[in-house]
């Protein structure tokens, strides 16, 4: 008896060490056994972390393998778009096109923050602003559009147009920045309205400065950065080894990655993504395979709707042959003649608008005439440029300010910031970081293989960089025109145009890829695998953009499994 007594006690001792262990096992290290998220200190990680919520403006679109390219007919002979099977990751894409009102936020706030009447940051705001003069034409009258699309209450839900490239990226450097702001502001790392009462030109929020150096945000003001959520970071009290008591400062007062609040950044989609997401192949998805690839981003091999309610209404904004952009009076075919509000057509089955039609949109890829999936099937792009943080003298990283912005000379004369005050400055990276690596050798690799010195017909291996450099105009892949606008030290423009004859492409590493057909475009282009280029420092009235966001953690919200 006493036995069976002593067995029945172990066992529940047993049991209630393990229940104990179960209780504590989200805070404690399965590593070290360490407390996790101690008061005291030591390592702290969110545990109560669920999943990536979407951004504002976005929606999931769940990554998958897709056909890239393989239009329906090559009627131009291209070749730029063959075939090639490629996998997406989950990424979030903005649901609709950037509408003027979305843009003119962006205004709003560079004309408050750095005031173009200050000579200081004269050409911040006027290098942010769309060329509104896209809309003329020498032979037609469309003065209202020029006047009036960008900032009439009547185009407000309307696609911005008239914006380059390097425009549509540095709207979404500053829209991870606002929201971000907003975030960490409404969890009380920010002070409260900071982002419209106190943001000045030498106090402005950077998403990279707060998480590198969160002391440095706002210009360094503590009123506003503050110490832990809502300023509640308090020290601990620890016993020293008198075993009399000691303050320590708290740890882990801001908000870091690991925290789970800040979203990664907004930017340009990727070739691959754009197509991937314009043509929703999902729709035609039964179990593991696609049933047959879309020729546009609905179902079926026509413009118009098919369905009884609908029935003939055309599905998209495009121009309907010439000299008809959108049917006769009283009888629209699409409802539009130059660009429509975003949401007048029905969305694709991934939930995003205008894929195709109303603009064309801006990716973030390089042009090139071949996509080069032997190189790559996974995520790919081309047009990394990696960089890293300037490191100062005293080891911190370093600001941009009034007086070390750099700007940039485009070809057509508009002078453009690189960065703004406030942002971390940047430089490419180098030997420290490329030395022995296997998947990257430089910074920029726009070009790689297709158009680097290894994959011209003039490579000599034996060569070295210094007579490559002195024959970069002669022996280039790529021989397109090398124009030079610069400004001299009298605030002087000086165009240097390239007068030669013997140019043979306009393809170069400033050549961006755009995709989906526009208003302007016959339905020829609005098959999402078609892809044509643009110089991306000039703007058309027919090109737009929408952003993209990467996903974070699992492919899809819901777990997947093969059906038996």
């Amino acid at each position: 008896m006493q036995t069976a007594m002593k067995l029945m006690l172990t066992a529940a001792l047993v049991l209630g060490f393990t229940a104990c262990s179960k209780k504590g096992g989200s805070n404690v290290s399965s590593a070290t056994g360490w407390k996790i998220n101690d008061k005291k200190g030591g390592f702290q990680l969110n545990t109560r972390y669920k999943k990536q919520a979407p951004a504002p403006g976005l929606v999931l679109v769940e990554g998958g393998t897709f056909t890239m390219g393989k239009v329906q007919d090559d009627v131009m002979h291209d070749w730029n778009n063959s075939p090639t099977q490629q996998h997406v990751q989950s990424f979030y894409m903005d649901e609709t096109e950037v509408t003027n009102a979305m843009y003119a936020e962006y205004l709003f706030w560079i004309k408050k923050v750095f005031p173009p009447t200050d000579d200081n940051y004269k050409n911040i705001y006027d290098g942010v602003l769309p060329d509104t003069l896209v809309w003329r034409n020498r032979l037609g009258y469309n003065e209202t559009m020029t006047n009036n699309y960008l900032h009439h209450p009547a185009y407000a839900n309307y696609p911005v147009v008239g914006v380059n490239w390097i425009q549509a990226t540095e709207f979404a450097k500053w829209r991870t920045d606002r929201v971000n702001e907003a975030v960490l502001e409404r969890e009380g790392y920010l002070k409260r309205d900071a982002k419209t009462q106190d943001v000045a030109s030498d106090a402005t929020f950077s998403t990279e400065t707060y998480l590198n150096a969160p002391t440095k945000a706002f210009g360094g003001n503590e009123e506003i950065v503050l110490k832990g959520r809502n300023g509640k970071a308090k020290p601990t009290t620890v016993k020293g080894k008198d075993g009399a008591s000691e303050s320590k400062e708290a740890t882990n007062i801001y908000a870091q990655r690991s925290s789970g609040l800040i979203n990664p950044e907004y930017r340009l989609p990727t070739e691959a993504e754009w197509e991937y997401a314009a043509a929703s192949d999902v729709g035609n998805r039964e179990y593991n395979n696609y049933k047959g690839q879309k020729k546009y981003p609905w179902r079926g091999a026509y413009t118009r709707s098919g369905k009884r309610a609908y029935r003939g209404d055309q599905l998209a904004n495009f121009k309907q042959g010439k000299g008809d952009y959108g049917g006769i009076a009283g009888w629209s075919d699409d409802g539009a003649d130059i660009t429509n509000a975003v949401k007048q057509y029905p969305p694709n089955d991934f939930g995003l608008y205008d894929m195709a039609g109303n603009v064309a949109e801006w990716v973030a890829d390089v042009y090139r005439p071949i996509v080069d999936d032997e190189a790559n099937d996974f995520n790919y792009y081309r047009g990394n440029v990696y960089t890293k943080n300037k490191i100062g003298e005293d080891g911190q990283v370093e600001l941009v300010t009034t007086e070390t912005i750099k700007y940039d000379t485009i070809s057509n004369g508009r002078v453009m910031a690189r960065d703004f005050p406030g942002q971390i400055a940047q430089v490419p990276v180098d030997e420290k970081e490329t030395y022995l690596r296997q998947n990257f050798d430089r910074s920029d690799n726009r070009n790689y293989r297709d158009g680097d010195k290894q994959s011209t017909r003039y490579y000599d291996y034996g060569n070295s960089e210094e007579d490559v450099k002195k024959e970069v105009d002669t022996k280039r892949m790529y021989d397109s025109p090398l124009h030079n606008v610069s400004v001299d030290s009298l605030n002087q423009m000086e165009r240097k145009y390239d007068k030669s004859n013997k140019r043979t492409t306009l393809v170069n590493d400033d050549a961006r890829v755009y995709k989906g057909g526009s208003w302007r475009d016959r339905a020829y282009w609005l098959d999402p695998a078609q892809r044509r280029f643009f110089p991306q420092d000039m703007a058309t009235d027919y090109i737009g953009f929408r952003c993209a966001m990467s996903r974070v953690g699992p492919k899809s919200d819901k777990k997947k499994r093969a059906r038996n």
